[in-house]
């Protein structure tokens, strides 16, 4: 028998998922996007070319490599969320694992 580990959904788009493997490593490429946010290779590279050509990546030619710079002051393309900016999104998700804060009830770090 399988176990279900979780929802068959995610907090954050294909979008953002690619843009945080490009946080974390600027020279990954696109086959390991693919492989770490579950997508195809060409799916990556069509969300790459998409957060490109709407500046929130920008790409430099390195060998036979690309390497990745964000444009973090951009803002968000959220409704909700659009006072904050990308660079405020990945400081968010590259914080310390929330299995290493204490949470209370209400929401707030402790």
């Amino acid at each position: 028998m399988t176990e279900n580990t979780g929802p068959g959904w995610t907090f954050l788009t294909n979008h953002g998922q690619v843009l945080v493997c490009i946080a974390r490593d600027p020279g990954v490429r696109l086959r390991d996007i693919g492989e770490r946010v579950r997508i195809t290779e060409r799916a990556a590279h069509r969300i790459v070319a998409e957060l490109a050509d709407a500046g929130y990546i920008s790409r430099q030619r390195n060998g036979r490599r690309n390497h990745y710079t964000i444009n973090a002051r951009l803002p968000l393309p959220d409704t909700i969320a659009r006072d904050q900016n990308v660079g405020q999104l990945l400081e968010i998700l590259s914080a310390t694992p929330a299995a290493n804060r204490r949470v209370d009830r209400t929401g707030t770090s402790g």
